[in-house]
């Protein structure tokens, strides 16, 4: 009686068959014919992952805008958000590696910093600590975008801003600012323990703002005689001042509010919430490695952690850190040091660098929170920033930021090490409008001793070194 095997033994070659070739002969048989059966199985899957993948790739290619009936967002911050995603054409055919960067630049404020500001101002009108039209007023310190993005957002709901910023940033900063009607406090950069640190100074404004703290970790309680509000537990490390309560009833007072970027954690939040989830949507999932700077941290922190998570630990998370930060030595070596630090090398307090908005000398709560996922940093110079920039602009016309620049150069070292075939996401930070007169000013550049380039050609081919 035949076996049920017998119509696939017939198919073979009459010399082939098991009867023909013994019990041993057979086993080896079975096993060879198993092994190129799996070998060839394999390769048709990374065959028809890698059609798939170029599928999509071209679709992008071939995709355009898309104009719906009806969709009209409501006001300024409708605007903000749901940025594109753009291969860089240049760098990813030099390196073989596709690198998208995320067009936060598009955002109505110009900056990847609208996402937190507006974030910032929603949660406290949620938590009632603020309410619009009252006269209360948003204070911040900042080098620049953060404060644009406040000063904008405060205006569309009716709030004022105060923003205090060293005096050396771009003053197309600060003629913005102006035009936003923001109040404007120009200091001189000194060390985040001074008390005339911008952080520091804006702390004190908002706190001075009313007589009375209605909530702070930092300074004294209220008297018990004092007005008062009751501070939620998730808003408990912001400070909000606000004066007596007017004659008239039912009229909320003015407040001020402390936005404290660098340690509130909506930061983070507006980046697992709402610029991972983007960029996880625009991937289909598909990337190998998010490449960012930190400022605050809360771009590497919150995108970070959900990409970790939805690749259960799988794609890789890199800070881009620009010269003069101590960062970089923080995540390779546990200490947070930078060579400027060095007697006689310190050419400005902060960050020494002509980079502005990305860099620190401190550990902040958001940055904190990033530590534990990032997987590696790569130091970038001012003067790879600088002809990366010119590059981009030249080969791609791309006109970008110093932060943006830093992060693409950071992006092709990392391509060098993942090798052929694989993708990174990136956040283009903001434009090259805003940089006009350092960053952007070749002059500038050459009286500081930062040379200027639009060759990358040194950093394609350096020596890719050994983890």
């Amino acid at each position: 009686m035949p076996g049920p095997l017998e119509p696939i033994l017939s198919l073979l070659p009459w010399f082939l068959r098991p009867s023909k070739l013994g019990g041993p002969r057979s086993l080896v048989l079975g096993v060879t014919l198993g092994f190129s059966l799996s070998l060839s199985l394999t390769g048709l899957a990374l065959y028809a992952r890698d059609v798939w993948k170029e599928s999509l790739r071209r679709k992008d290619e071939r995709r355009t805008v898309e104009i719906r009936s009806g969709d009209i967002v409501d006001g300024v911050e409708g605007l903000i958000g749901n940025t594109p995603l753009v291969r860089i054409k240049s760098l990813s055919d030099l390196t073989g590696v596709e690198i998208l960067g995320k067009c936060e630049f598009l955002n109505p404020f110009g900056s990847v910093k609208d996402r937190v500001s507006l974030r910032i101002i929603q949660e406290a009108e949620d938590e009632e600590l603020i309410h619009p039209n009252t006269g209360s007023c948003i204070f911040e310190g900042t080098s620049g975008s953060t404060g644009i993005s406040i000063s904008g957002i405060a205006r569309s709901r009716g709030y004022k801003a105060h923003i205090v910023l060293p005096d050396d940033v771009a003053k197309e900063k600060v003629q913005l600012l102006e035009a936003l009607g923001a109040e404007v406090e120009k200091v001189r950069p000194v060390s985040i323990v001074d008390k005339r640190h911008y952080v520091n100074l804006a702390r004190q404004r908002a706190s001075s703002f009313g007589r009375v703290t209605l909530s702070s970790t930092i300074h004294p309680s209220p008297s018990p005689s004092s007005p008062t509000i009751s501070v939620p537990p998730s808003q408990a490390d912001l400070l909000v001042s606000t004066t007596p309560a007017p004659s008239q009833p039912f009229t909320d007072p003015p407040r001020g509010l402390f936005a404290d970027q660098f340690e509130n954690l909506s930061n983070l939040a507006a980046h697992s919430e709402g610029t991972a989830v983007e960029i996880w949507k625009q991937t289909a999932g598909i990337l190998d490695a998010f490449v960012s700077g930190a400022g605050t941290g809360g771009t590497i922190a919150g995108v970070g952690k959900v990409l970790k998570e939805r690749t259960e630990g799988s794609v890789k998370i890199v800070l881009a850190d620009p010269q003069g930060s101590g960062l970089f030595h923080k995540i390779h070596d546990g200490v947070m040091y930078s060579t400027s630090e060095e007697e006689g090398k310190r050419r400005r307090h902060q960050v020494d660098t002509v980079v502005e908005g990305i860099g620190l000398n401190r550990l902040t709560k958001n940055f904190s929170e990033a530590i534990p996922f990032i997987d590696d940093a790569i130091r970038v110079t001012d003067a790879e920033a600088v002809a990366m920039s010119r590059h981009l602009a030249k080969e791609d016309g791309l006109f970008l930021g110093s932060s943006s620049a830093v992060n693409l150069v950071a992006c092709v070292r990392l391509a060098k090490k993942l090798g052929k075939g694989t993708r990174i996401v990136t956040i283009l930070c903001d434009s090259g409008t805003r940089h006009h007169s350092r960053f952007w000013n070749d002059e500038y550049l050459r009286k500081e001793g930062i040379p200027v380039s639009a060759s990358i050609d040194s950093i394609l081919e350096e020596k890719v070194e050994d983890d």
